[in-house]
């Protein structure tokens, strides 16, 4: 069972972190696991994204939303994650379906690759954000998503609420609610749509969540 306390939040590197995250559980056995992405498929729904959009799913981790969108005949997914254990999980679940992806190690605060991308259609961040505790830190991942998306793109953010969890496997947490998200974006984005949701963890663990869906303005 993954404990929350297995790591100190004092000189944390990043990528070592979340890979021996994914190294010491099972994809099923991580706190943040959830066997379909309700929520976000509910919001991809809404907007009637084409099926030939491009799909930027930040902190993928070995998320099953990423089957869930190769189910639903998505052709251009980019699934991206500091962890490159979490890619090599996601990978060997996706078998013969990994070849449908372009994945991407990158740090969302220091970024590389994910930097030279264009003309995303839609940027999808469920559990990454509110890792960000400093600044310079929160700054550069909302200037990555303003340079990499289109006008008219849309974003789903999902983290946790004011009221959530003030820890996640170890690290402290910035919160968030909507208005929060709509000042960091700015003017340039309008919010659709916003609600609350209690995610229950594998180990029956409740985790308030807000979720959101933004589109940017043309």
């Amino acid at each position: 069972m993954t404990n929350e306390s297995d790591c100190k939040t004092s000189a944390v590197d990043y990528q070592k972190h979340w890979d021996n995250a994914y190294i010491k559980n099972t994809t099923e056995k991580l706190g943040w696991y959830e066997e379909k992405s309700e929520q976000i498929l509910s919001l991809i729904q809404e907007i009637n994204l084409s099926k030939e959009a491009t799909i930027l799913n930040v902190g993928v981790g070995s998320s099953k939303l990423i089957d869930d969108l190769v189910i639903a005949n998505f052709s251009n997914i980019i699934a991206s994650d500091i962890s490159s254990e979490a890619l090599t999980s996601l990978k060997n679940r996706l078998g013969k379906n990994s070849d449908k992806i372009q994945f991407i190690q990158d740090d969302l605060t220091k970024s590389k690759d994910l930097s030279k991308l264009l003309n995303i259609d839609l940027w999808i961040d469920r559990a990454v954000l509110h890792f960000f505790l400093k600044e310079e830190e929160q700054k550069a991942y909302f200037n990555l998503l303003k340079q990499v998306l289109k006008p008219n793109g849309f974003v789903i953010i999902a983290v946790f609420a004011l009221n959530g969890a003030e820890k996640c496997y170890g690290l402290q947490l910035q919160r968030y609610n909507t208005k929060m998200l709509q000042a960091n974006l700015g003017s340039e984005f309008k919010l659709i749509k916003d609600f609350n949701y209690t995610f229950v963890n594998p180990y029956g663990g409740e985790r308030p969540y807000v979720y959101t869906l933004f589109q940017r303005r043309a």
